[in-house]
């Protein structure tokens, strides 16, 4: 369900309702066709998840740094990755694993019933948390926590997105993963993994691959 934003949360220039109306353009002519996923990432204001000196880079198909080391993905891999996990379904429940900004948090609260989400990291934790607690969205549950363990006390989930690289998938998440559900993950290295889509059935569990990505590896712990 669209969200309504206030004046000075939909932005004015280049931060604007217009602006987010040509990325959506941008990426519907790069492949992603899920009208969902693209009227999601058109309500969610992206320049409130970044720092202000960057708000006017903000929907740029670019990623962009959030601090801690980390980033927010480019809103191509955003929207592939979320279409890709919805398969175009309508889902109860979500887990997401690396909340960052809670960006992506956002636009997966457009297409699912709740997300539950996890963060390693205490201060990205505390501030996604935060931002989305202000800005209304109210269909997430946050856990600071080793994205490596996911969260079973809400297992099964009928989807999984995983927003870090492990080398292979993690025997501890398609366990979590309900059967018809998908999982979307970045396989591979530190430099450069293969964005995977791993679907269970009743038979067991079936991997595909879609294209090279570049993310954070997922690391086990908390800080």
């Amino acid at each position: 369900m669209t969200r309504p934003f206030g004046r000075a949360q939909a932005g004015i220039g280049m931060t604007s309702e217009r602006t987010r109306q040509r990325l959506v353009d941008r990426l519907r002519r790069g492949g992603i066709t899920d009208s969902r996923v693209l009227e999601a990432i058109r309500a969610v204001p992206r320049h409130l998840f970044v720092d202000e000196a960057l708000a006017s880079r903000a929907y740029e198909d670019i990623a962009l740094p959030i601090g801690f080391g980390q980033t927010m993905s480019q809103p191509y891999v955003v929207a592939l990755m979320t279409q890709a996990v919805c398969g175009g379904r309508a889902l109860g429940r979500i887990l997401e694993i690396g909340t960052g900004c809670g960006y992506q948090t956002a636009v997966l609260t457009h297409l699912c019933e709740t997300v539950y989400t996890v963060e390693r990291m205490r201060e990205l934790f505390r501030l996604a948390r935060n931002r989305l607690f202000d800005l209304k969205f109210r269909s997430v549950k946050f856990r600071h926590g080793d994205g490596m363990q996911g969260w079973p006390e809400y297992a099964p989930y009928d989807g999984i997105l995983v927003a870090a690289a492990p080398p292979d998938v993690p025997e501890t998440l398609l366990a979590q993963l309900a059967v018809g559900g998908r999982m979307v993950v970045p396989i591979g290295g530190r430099e450069l993994q293969t964005l995977t889509i791993v679907e269970r059935s009743p038979d067991g569990f079936e991997h595909r691959e879609l294209e090279s990505v570049n993310f954070v590896p997922l690391v086990s712990g908390t800080t």
